[in-house]
């Protein structure tokens, strides 16, 4: 398998290391770059570009071919350089006929110095971090001029030893101390050992049909790659949405990953789905995102977690008493944190306080400004209290579970009475409950109720997402009507089709009773990605990948939807 840097990084599982050809910028010269996807604010985390140098040190032209174990470059005229990403913290790269040429970014305080006789340190304060420069075959010229303080550029050149014509080298990152190697292990023998590590992973990802097999390999590299190690704020190994630019973990986004996980690697699932209640509040808010530096808690994202554990446990045993155990008091606070801290009209109909507490950030829904009391939100709730009922049956908890069940008996019937109007879901203002303007998608989300709906409700859902035209394209939902004035092909969440939405409406259709519709849109999307790849959305009528190309919720829909498929 091969694939473009200039969509899908270079990178390997619990690594923040990771390589893409970069465009121009403010700053930054286009070219292929090594990068550290850690949280912060640096949007790329950029620190070296990589050149490929003749014997008389000019930079020449060189191809990358990326695959999931090396990134191969060629030059014209056949000199090649392999670089691997030997464990989580270690670019090795090795040449032949040719050098290679790292350019470190300066900024304020970074410096370079001589740390040993074959090996350069360079403090990166932009990344937080430190890199070790270290030549294993050939020479290393360093050209570091000191300006005060700091160093005013950095470049590196790493030449082939005459003999040999092959160079051989090590970038290590590291935070605090070095650890000085006493011996290297073989070049040949780091790729084989990741190429395998990665078989066993594509081996036991979730089985597609056949016409989809490349891009199953793709998405099952992308979620492979985009795993991070545990440490700073991340409580257990977790998989970034990106190493491109999202690279942060989203309160919602977490589920999906899970769910593509819970077959075969049930633990690894887990640890996605709980790591934001390793961070909870204790209000029973959970951040809106989280990164190995920080968490973000000005906004959060709706409570699908009941939804998606109920999933989980329908299609794995590994969740037993242990497991039901952990998360049945921080569930418990995340449900009845809506309840206390966003309703605040007292109606008993929680609301978002901004579209981004959604998770469709700019759907028509929040047309008509905010806070917004929308029917999504009352169905996800509607299931959690239930699965929180049966959690509390099965822990002996009788009272509570009693109590989960009038919950969300009420919180039902006051949805129905308080959305539905003239045969479709609505959504309003808090307060003055002004109806939205806009023909949103997420209106169609209480579907996933399927008979706690009364019968007229469920047919006029089930209608309005078989209707051509409207909704449904060639290539799926997409999230505004294509009929709306709000419409926008690259309109976020006012248009494009997204992976989530996708993922909920298609459980929705199969609950509702239309196995057929569920099927006919899981097959359109699927076809739709293997074409355009694991964008982050898409354009609802060409199919066309938009925003961030390599999204590991939509590649773990793909593989969780074509998987279904295949089972159907």
């Amino acid at each position: 398998m091969n694939f473009d840097l200039n969509i899908v990084p270079f990178s390997r599982r619990e690594s923040f290391l990771a390589i893409s050809i970069l465009p121009e910028a403010q700053d930054r010269r286009p070219g292929l770059y090594m990068r550290t996807v850690r949280g912060g604010d640096d949007k790329f985390g950029e620190a070296f570009l990589v050149e490929m140098l003749d014997n008389n040190g000019h930079s020449i032209p060189f191809q990358p071919e990326a695959s999931p174990e090396q990134l191969l470059l060629k030059s014209a005229n056949g000199q090649t350089a392999e670089i691997c990403i030997s464990d989580s913290r270690t670019f090795r790269v090795r040449t032949k006929g040719c050098g290679i040429r790292l350019t470190f970014r300066t900024a304020a305080y970074d410096y370079a110095f001589q740390a040993a006789p074959r090996s350069w340190e360079v403090n990166s304060f932009t990344h937080e971090c430190r890199f070790m420069l270290t030549t294993l075959a050939g020479e290393l010229r360093m050209e570091v001029p000191w300006d005060k303080i700091k160093s005013s550029y950095v470049i590196a050149d790493f030449l082939p030893d005459p003999a040999t014509g092959q160079a051989e080298f090590a970038v290590e990152e590291f935070r605090t101390v070095w650890a000085q190697r006493n011996a290297w292990e073989p070049f040949d023998e780091i790729v084989r050992q990741v190429r395998d590590e990665f078989n066993l992973w594509l081996d036991r990802s979730l089985s597609l049909p056949p016409q989809w097999q490349d891009s199953r390999a793709l998405a099952a590299y992308i979620t492979w790659s985009c795993l991070v190690p545990a440490e700073g704020c991340l409580t257990r190994p977790a998989m970034y949405m990106s190493k491109n630019w999202m690279t942060n973990i989203w309160s919602w986004d977490h589920c999906f990953n899970a769910m593509a996980l819970v077959r075969h690697d049930p633990k690894l699932a887990w640890d996605q789905f709980m790591i934001f209640f390793d961070r909870q509040d204790a209000s029973g808010l959970i951040p809106d995102f989280v990164n190995d530096k920080y968490e973000l808690w000005n906004c959060n994202k709706p409570p699908i977690h009941g939804w998606t554990l109920a999933w989980m446990m329908a299609r794995t045993d590994f969740i037993q008493l242990a497991q039901l155990i952990e998360v049945y008091e921080p569930l418990s606070k995340w449900t009845m944190w809506w309840f206390k801290h966003r309703d605040s009209d007292a109606d008993g109909i929680p609301q978002y306080n901004h579209g981004n507490d959604s998770g469709w950030d700019n759907s028509t829904a929040f047309n008509n400004g905010i806070p917004v009391e929308s029917p999504d939100l009352a169905a996800f709730l509607v299931i959690q209290t239930e699965v929180l009922a049966e959690i509390a049956s099965r822990l002996g908890l009788r009272e509570e579970a009693h109590a989960w069940r009038r919950l969300a008996e009420d919180t039902l019937e006051k949805m129905i009475s308080h959305f539905w109007q003239d045969g479709r879901f609505t959504a309003c203002r808090s307060g003055s409950h002004e109806v939205s303007e806009g023909d949103s998608l997420l209106l169609f989300v209480p579907l996933i109720l399927g008979e706690r709906l009364p019968e007229p409700i469920r047919t006029a859902l089930l209608q309005g997402l078989r209707d051509e035209g409207r909704f449904l394209t060639a290539n799926g939902w997409a999230t505004e009507s294509l009929r709306s004035p709000y419409y926008h092909s690259d309109g976020y969440w006012r248009g494009p089709i997204w992976a989530p939405s996708t993922m909920i409406l298609v459980e929705g259709a199969s609950a509702a009773g239309d196995r057929e519709l569920a099927d006919e849109v899981s097959r359109r999307f699927c076809a739709m990605l293997d074409r355009s790849g694991m964008a982050e959305n898409f354009d609802a009528v060409t199919g066309q990948g938009l925003r961030d190309r390599a999204f590991t919720w939509t590649s773990s829909v793909f593989l969780i939807l074509g998987h279904e498929l295949a089972d159907s």
